[in-house]
């Protein structure tokens, strides 16, 4: 799925549950919204925590997220292949298949801000 596909969905998705979900949902979607706001840890930290979880976990979508919010955040390429090599180190060689997606990910919105689009989640 391409960036910006990928951003209208997750949009267009978020408000269909938000809407139709159960107060335990909206409670989740809460929590999950506000565990990375700035606290003892960085909000920068704590964004690559969860890129790293999320790879682990092998999560596409979540990936494609804190790649976004990373960026956003000022992480430097540098900084994400240490995280990536957590990554690699805790999950096993099944990452692979996505540190490739996260890597051409990265790549084409270091484009898109080389060309001054938008990034943004």
């Amino acid at each position: 799925m391409k960036l910006n596909e990928f951003k209208k969905f997750r949009e267009r998705m978020n408000n269909v549950i938000l809407q139709k979900g159960t107060l335990n949902t909206k409670r989740f979607f809460n929590l999950d919204g506000n565990v990375y706001k700035k606290g003892v840890l960085d909000e920068k930290t704590k964004e690559l925590m969860g890129l790293v979880a999320s790879m682990v976990l092998r999560c596409d979508d979540c990936i494609t997220y804190h790649i976004i919010r990373c960026i956003q955040l000022g992480v430097t390429d540098e900084e994400f292949f240490e995280a990536f090599d957590i990554a690699l180190i805790v999950g096993g060689s099944i990452v692979i298949p996505h540190l490739r997606r996260a890597v051409n990910l990265l790549e084409e919105i270091r484009e898109m801000q080389t060309n001054g689009k938008d990034v943004s989640i």
